[in-house]
């Protein structure tokens, strides 16, 4: 393969964020994910890795959304060097990887990459390659998923330690988060999947979302499954303006505004995933 050597043997450049100079401990996978686009899945990684970063994680967000990618948008950052160039041999990981605002590194990815519409044998061992080499240099690696259950998003989840299911209280999007959820549980085996409420008017409104979705998997996916799948829930995001505006902005939620209720139950979803690992 074309840039396996290369890809395997780069190690991450210093960064904010500051990656291990030495492997350790691997890091823990986490990929974010939704079966509806336009909730909030690439805000919350972001704002997310922030507040992992400034409760003294290393973190690395990895856009693995190969080819619509959209994580240098919400950072507002340039880079010249994304995963393409990786995967093709013209550029190493570790010029690929770049600090990003909040305190953590960024690797990003292309968009409009037709070529990434399908996850061919050659890409499912490049992606993997990557993640494998910078996962013994962070303390968390953090995939940034693309929407629903293609071949594409299903491979990048399926290298992930834990699955963060990000859904809003609306009909369409919990729709798609159960078959989301469903096909994690019947293609991958998982048996835990964490939940994420983004945009609930209140916690009471999240709780209402996690127990009908653990209520459809309980009825229509465990009675066919060897073990039932155990849905999580992490946390929830309240609807907030400021959410709106930072977005707009091309701002972390976390940097400008650390102080609105969106921001603090961000922070909330970091603790619960460090108390979690250190448990």
């Amino acid at each position: 393969m074309k840039a396996a050597s290369r890809t395997a043997a780069a190690a991450p450049k210093p960064a904010r964020g500051q990656p291990r100079s030495a492997p350790a401990a691997r890091a823990r996978i986490t990929a974010v994910t939704s079966g509806k686009g336009g909730v909030g899945k690439t805000f919350i990684t972001a704002n997310l890795a922030a507040a992992l970063a400034r409760q003294g994680e290393r973190v690395l967000v990895l856009d693995a959304d190969l080819g619509l990618a959209n994580l240098d948008v919400l950072l507002n950052l340039a880079s010249t060097v994304t995963l393409h160039q990786v995967f093709t041999g013209a550029a190493t990981l570790a010029d690929a990887i770049v600090p990003a605002p909040g305190g953590f590194a960024a690797l990003l990815a292309g968009s409009g990459m037709v070529e990434y519409s399908r996850m061919t044998p050659e890409v499912r061992q490049q992606l993997q390659q990557v993640i494998e080499a910078v996962a013994p240099h962070y303390d968390h690696v953090l995939l940034d998923s693309g929407a629903g259950i293609s071949d594409v998003v299903l491979y990048a989840v399926s290298l992930a330690d834990e699955v963060l299911v990000v859904a809003t209280p609306e009909p369409t999007s919990m729709t798609d988060a159960y078959a989301t959820i469903k096909v994690l549980a019947t293609s991958q085996g998982r048996r835990r999947v964490q939940l994420v409420v983004n945009q609930a008017r209140r916690l009471g409104e999240a709780r209402a979302v996690h127990q009908q979705l653990q209520q459809v998997v309980d009825r229509f996916v465990n009675p066919g499954l060897p073990a039932p799948v155990r849905l999580e829930l992490l946390g929830q995001v309240p609807l907030d303006i400021a959410v709106r505006d930072t977005v707009l902005r091309r701002q972390l939620l976390l940097d400008v505004l650390p102080g609105t209720a969106a921001a603090l139950a961000v922070v909330e979803l970091a603790a619960k995933l460090v108390a979690a690992e250190i448990a």
